[in-house]
């Protein structure tokens, strides 16, 4: 189970506020709201990335704020993550791109390492692709990549961070397709925050809505749908009319 409470920040303003958020375990949870509401902040605080001004961030039974440099090294080997904008490195190969975390976090035998590439590749329906370079993907293709990167250390926890961000509605809905699958295959807990609600919400447990820095709303994918709160029925049907 993750769980924030009371978490706050602030830059040169207070972006979150007194958040209370409990994700439970092996669950698909869909993390929405307008932009610069804190959602991504959200994905950093619970890697350990951004620690909030004040609040607890607990993973299971680990106090993440209380961690040192090694703890945390540890405790991120048991995350994965794709980034917004795929971060695949340009000088890489695709082999190398999805290799990068077990090099980085594990001492494995690189025949193992090998296989785990070749493995995730063809789970994400890119077999053979391990010579290539992101220059010659397609988008749908890096973000495949960054799945096949984001799940290869087999992570109890993975966090997506807009995972069809400028893809068109077909290929959208085969990356969350793709997505909920990896999640079932693998029984992990995911925390995906996304734009494309229509297509996002065909694949999530549970939800949650962010606004102005403050959880509004918390509960299932149906609940979220039937919201009594104007402005979460609102954001999730695309009302032009309303509080919001």
């Amino acid at each position: 189970m993750i769980r924030l409470h009371g978490v706050c920040k602030s830059f040169d303003r207070a972006v979150l506020s007194d958040v209370d958020l409990v994700v439970p375990e092996s669950c698909l949870f869909g993390l929405i709201g307008p932009g610069a509401s804190g959602k991504s902040l959200i994905l950093r605080m619970i890697t350990g990335l951004l620690r909030p001004d004040q609040g607890a961030v607990t993973v299971g039974e680990r106090d993440v704020l209380a961690m040192g440099d090694m703890q945390l090294h540890e405790y991120r080997k048991g995350i994965g993550m794709l980034f917004q904008n795929n971060a695949l490195f340009d000088f890489m190969t695709v082999a190398e791109n999805i290799a990068f975390p077990l090099r980085r976090l594990f001492d494995l035998p690189e025949a193992e390492i090998e296989r785990r590439v070749a493995e995730r590749l063809a789970r994400v329906d890119l077999p053979g692709f391990e010579g290539r370079l992101p220059a010659g993907l397609s988008g749908g293709q890096k973000k495949r990549v960054g799945v096949a990167r984001a799940t290869v250390t087999r992570a109890p926890i993975v966090l997506y961070d807009e995972p069809a961000a400028g893809l068109d509605p077909v290929t959208s809905q085969k990356i969350f397709d793709l997505l909920r699958a990896e999640q079932r295959a693998a029984n992990s807990t995911v925390i995906m925050v996304s734009s494309d609600l229509d297509r996002l919400l065909t694949v999530t447990d549970r939800v949650g809505m962010m606004l102005d820095g403050r959880l509004i709303f918390e509960g299932t994918t149906e609940q979220a749908k039937n919201a009594s709160d104007p402005r979460v029925y609102q954001f999730v049907h695309g009302k032009v009319d309303g509080p919001l």
